[in-house]
């Protein structure tokens, strides 16, 4: 299957678009991104983009932090996107990259007097996590980010360099995910995902004053967990100490769907399986990305066009 980019203003075979080895986002971190799922609906033969208008408002908020222009709107981005996932012709989930960058080739920490670069490409992407049988997690020995360092709340590539270190933390001693506190102790997220916790029958997580990223699987989930279940969702400070005392904990996220935590630092969560709340909301999600069901089809982006009468 043929891959292609979208690389200085025009389409290209994945394999010439390069970069040189002087780009300052490659030596100082001084880009942002987004990961968008594009979700494979076999019975229909078609491919749907999950909302990918909010992926690029996203994008160009943090485009806004690390003063990068890029001459693109919302409307153009989600169209060429759209063209790129087309002209692979995938027949699986995959995953598309939107990168814009400080793409000067020149030495020197700084944001300003620099050139601007974006860039944009698709390929195959499976599970990122188990979602069927739970994540094992840590509680990791590293800290998030505060928003006073590098900002959380925009998807800065040296931002992930701590996601990183936890994340490889947690698989070499033996778990799937890690999950991040704040400074003051608090339940952040995980290496990249964002964390729910099921108490009493609704639902908790960490607010964006505790150095998350707001999702938007976070924010899916939460409308969806409102709107079809009639469960709310409290946003607020989660301490330590109540990631071993939930009923139920799940991960949420471009990559990792909604993805059931069942054991957190040797101590299982609830029972140690798969809670009901984590299943019922996981269910409805897949159904909404794969443009099952018809009332929230306003998110699912197609991307061919269709033949069949």
């Amino acid at each position: 299957m043929p891959q292609y980019a979208f690389f200085n203003g025009k389409f290209m075979p994945l394999s010439e678009a390069k970069i040189g080895i002087m780009t300052h986002a490659l030596h100082y971190g001084t880009a942002c991104f987004e990961g968008i799922r594009c979700n494979w609906n076999a019975e229909q033969e078609q491919m749907y983009i999950f909302r990918l208008s909010d992926h690029y408002q996203r994008l160009l908020k943090s485009c806004r932090v690390l003063k990068i222009e890029i001459p693109y709107s919302v409307d153009e981005l989600c169209q060429l996107t759209v063209e790129l996932a087309a002209m692979c012709g995938y027949r699986e989930d995959i995953y598309i990259r939107p990168l814009a960058y400080k793409s000067s080739e020149e030495v020197g920490v700084r944001l300003h007097n620099l050139d601007d670069g974006f860039f944009l490409f698709a390929t195959p992407f499976g599970a990122y996590l188990d979602v069927t049988k739970g994540a094992r997690c840590c509680v990791s020995s590293w800290r998030r980010v505060d928003d006073t360092m590098i900002p959380p709340r925009a998807k800065i590539t040296g931002l992930y360099v701590n996601s990183a270190l936890a994340k490889t933390e947690a698989f070499e001693n033996g778990f799937d995910e890690a999950i991040l506190l704040t400074h003051d102790g608090h339940v952040s997220e995980g290496s990249g995902e964002n964390i729910f916790l099921v108490i009493d029958g609704q639902l908790v997580t960490p607010p964006s004053s505790d150095n998350i990223l707001v999702g938007i699987t976070r924010d899916t989930v939460i409308m969806l967990a409102q709107q079809e279940l009639g469960i709310e969702t409290t946003e607020r400070s989660i301490d330590h100490s109540e990631l071993y005392t939930a009923d139920e904990c799940f991960l949420t996220g471009t990559a990792a769907h909604v993805t059931p935590v069942t054991e957190i630092s040797y101590r299982k969560v609830g029972t140690g399986q798969v809670g009901e709340i984590s299943m019922m909301l996981q269910d409805l999600y897949f159904d909404v990305i794969l443009g099952k069901n018809q009332k929230y089809l306003h998110w699912c982006t197609p991307t061919y066009k269709q033949t069949k009468a």
